[in-house]
């Protein structure tokens, strides 16, 4: 059997910036069991190798096989163990109050157990965590809380349970579809129909790879494009709403507006950087 962890103290700076990492650890082997035991702060176990068993708040036991992610919420109690060949797993302790955004974003789920496609870029994640902690030094906890947002991306992006459907027609991620004719004035059917996909299947599938419906997605692409032309400074105010999808220049200012927090003017102004001929990536 083979384990190794070191925990850190985060000061309230830390904790004020969202997110902080407690600790980390790697095990491997024939580990005893976990639990029943109730935590204050979420817990994010990799199982990389093996098999064995959960037992969350509902009291139902479910299996587990690796690749997985075993979810240990705060004030949740939670057991568990591997079966008698034993398993291999990484963990890292996290709290702060950006725990809550992580979760309406989908990437602190409601299930206990989720299954993983690979565990590989989260092993090289945690990876990095370990050796910031082993390191040590005064940026070591911001270097390992930093690694935990990328941790929670990656655990979401490579969830087996979670599918993004393909276009029946041009066989293009639905994303892709998506933000091509973002900009075409579409309503949502529209683009489930050009998508070769019923409403509630392209909902699905937006959902899939994050908490936001079809509308608030084409809205972001929208908002992000406008700004960028808006910096830019080559067209008027209504010539970025049509460039965008709004024939109702109005109408995209007080959406530009409540979204952003200042009218396109002002934004603007506040973010003129001219385009002398400079090359402009959005997307």
């Amino acid at each position: 059997m083979e384990r190794w962890w070191h925990y850190l103290t985060p000061g309230p700076a830390q904790l004020a910036t969202g997110l902080a990492c407690l600790g980390v650890g790697i095990q491997r082997g024939r580990l005893p069991t976990v639990g029943p035991r109730t935590l204050d702060h979420w817990v994010a176990v990799v199982v990389t190798t093996g098999r064995g068993w959960f037992t969350g708040t509902n009291g139902v036991r479910q299996p587990v096989a690796a690749p997985a992610v075993l979810w240990l919420r705060p004030g949740e109690p939670h057991h568990y163990a591997p079966d008698g060949g034993g398993w291999s797993e990484s963990f890292v302790d996290f709290t702060g109050p950006g725990t809550d955004g992580y979760a309406e974003l989908g990437l602190l789920p409601a299930a206990d157990v989720t299954p993983l496609a690979t565990a590989e870029s989260a092993q090289r994640v945690l990876a990095r965590i370990a050796a910031a902690c082993r390191r040590g030094g005064p940026l070591a906890e911001l270097e390992a809380s930093a690694a935990v947002h990328e941790l929670l991306v990656e655990l979401r992006r490579h969830r087996a349970d979670l599918t993004v459907p393909m276009s029946r027609g041009a066989g293009e991620p639905v994303l892709d579809l998506l933000r091509r004719d973002a900009f075409l004035p579409l309503s949502v059917a529209q683009h489930a129909r050009r998508a070769g996909l019923t409403v509630a299947e392209l909902r699905r599938a937006v959902r899939s790879v994050g908490a936001v419906g079809p509308k608030e997605y084409l809205l972001t692409v929208r908002l992000n494009e406008a700004k960028a032309l808006l910096a830019a400074g080559e067209l008027p105010v209504a010539g970025v709403a049509r460039r965008v999808g709004y024939e109702d220049p109005a109408y995209f200012t007080r959406i530009f507006t409540r979204r952003v927090g200042l009218a396109p003017s002002a934004f603007r102004a506040q973010q003129y950087r001219g385009s002398t001929g400079a090359v402009r990536a959005s997307g």
